[in-house]
């Protein structure tokens, strides 16, 4: 079995090829055309910007990802459908529906925050692990799931107002730093020597103590916009100033994150701890992720995916499709974009 698999929910235009044999799934080729450079002069996405160049990318991306093979061979479609930027979800649903049409194969629709979760699934046993708790955090959400099968989730806690990316990006750009704000965050908090481990700075843990499992991340912008506009013009453009500045922000979000997470695996004794997103491509948060667990919980198994699987990517598109074939679900033609699509 193979499968074209194609996502364009935000800012990448992303496709892959995977083959199937048997339980084994192949990645044949895997492109993302990123488009971060052209949107980091505006600090932030442009939709109709990105929609743009998802529709320049995606018949380039095309001819790169199937050389090779005849396209008689694909055996259906996955296209996401939704959560995501309106605009940039009708983009790669468009082109999928005819091309789907031109290749006559079936179409399957995934839901992006699904496949944030089971792009984890690429050489897992899928039996033994439920149930899980699953925390995906990229930059529109932030999410706690328990999931007790494919296709069987329940939302216990989700953010809010800002997720935990939004309040990177929009603390680096009080900071002055660039865009995407988590990968800038943690290379200044990465330079940062403390001594005896002493911060001159402490921000809130919003909502960490709190006896639900939702987030709130905006206490935290604000928090740190109101200590930057306190400080004098020498300190606030210092480099140690930054670095902890960064360290703290870094911090304090992996410290809500983690406390409610294995607040949930321990509640819902969890067989498995499931982590999906681009935040989590963070190197310090999958470093205390993963000691906290071993500490704490080492009856649970973690599973987290490689970096370059945390960001968007139309692996976790095919994946996910692939499972949901695996169901015998309907494919349909009639897909519709559902920029708040739930899981």
């Amino acid at each position: 079995m193979i499968i074209l698999a194609i996502e364009t929910s935000c800012d990448d235009t992303c496709m892959a090829l995977l083959e199937i044999k048997g339980q084994k799934i192949e990645i044949r080729n895997n492109i993302v055309s990123s488009q971060v450079k052209l949107h980091a002069k505006y600090g932030g996405i442009y939709p109709f910007l990105a929609k743009r160049e998802h529709q320049k990318n995606l018949p380039l991306v095309f001819k790169k990802v199937i050389k090779g093979i005849d396209v008689a061979q694909i055996d259906f479609i996955a296209i996401t459908k939704g959560p995501g930027l309106e605009p940039c979800l009708w983009t790669g649903i468009n082109f999928a529906k005819k091309l789907a049409e031109g290749i006559k194969k079936p179409l399957i629709s995934v839901n992006h925050i699904e496949a944030h979760i089971l792009v984890n699934f690429i050489d897992s046993n899928l039996q033994k692990i439920f149930p899980a708790i699953c925390l995906v955090v990229s930059g529109g959400h932030t999410q706690l799931i328990l999931m007790k099968g494919i296709g069987k989730y329940k939302i216990l806690g989700e953010t809010r107002d800002d997720a935990a990316g939004e309040c990177f990006d929009k603390t680096a750009r009080i900071l002055g730093l660039g865009y995407p704000g988590g990968p800038a965050i943690a290379e200044q908090a990465d330079k940062l020597s403390m001594i005896n481990n002493q911060l001159s700075i402490k921000l809130p843990r919003p909502m960490i103590f709190q006896k639900n499992y939702d987030f709130s991340f905006s206490g935290l912008k604000t928090a740190v916009l109101y200590n930057f506009k306190s400080q004098p013009i020498k300190i606030r453009k210092s480099k140690k100033y930054i670095q902890e500045m960064c360290y703290e922000i870094q911090q304090a979000i992996i410290d809500v994150l983690l406390l409610k997470t294995l607040k949930a695996a321990k509640k819902y004794k969890a067989k498995a701890i499931i982590l999906g997103g681009g935040v989590i491509a963070n190197k310090e948060l999958r470093k205390q992720f993963k000691e906290k667990i071993k500490k704490e919980i080492p009856y649970s198994k973690f599973c987290i995916p490689d970096p370059g699987y945390c960001v968007d990517n139309a692996i976790m598109v095919g994946i996910t499709a692939f499972y949901h074939h695996k169901e015998n679900k309907k494919t349909k033609q009639h897909i519709k974009a559902e920029a708040n699509l739930k899981i």
